[in-house]
């Protein structure tokens, strides 16, 4: 059974720092591309950030290019979201996302997010 559990969301000042966890468990990791999504209450959800299976190639969205950084160790499952100088425009559900490609498509595995709060 594939399990992606997130950590480490909380309620933070404007121009704080969170680093988020997602640890997976019952895939093989290395093989998959990871990527962090939030969603706002009322809004789309939305890609913030992505690394592939080797890191070094990583895709950032233009809301958090220089404040959000993804990372991954493999060793431990483990994919990071460090995020500083947190927005209150930044409040969502970030939800963790596993992707693979094979033959047939896209195989995708989702996490039950965790919640940023950012507010005085």
């Amino acid at each position: 059974q594939v399990q992606l559990v997130e950590s480490g969301g909380s309620l933070v000042q404007p121009g704080g720092s969170l680093r988020l966890s997602c640890e997976a468990s019952g895939l093989n990791f290395n093989s998959y591309g990871m990527r962090w999504f939030r969603q706002g209450s009322g809004k789309e959800r939305e890609l913030v950030e992505a690394i592939s299976t080797e890191p070094g190639s990583t895709y950032y969205a233009d809301s958090v290019k220089g404040r959000f950084t993804i990372s991954r160790d493999n060793a431990k499952n483990t994919v990071y979201l460090q995020m500083n100088d947190l927005k209150p425009k930044d409040t969502a559900v970030y939800l963790c996302n596993a992707e693979k490609w094979g033959r047939t498509g896209p195989t995708n595995h989702w996490g039950q997010g965790t919640q940023v709060t950012v507010s005085e």
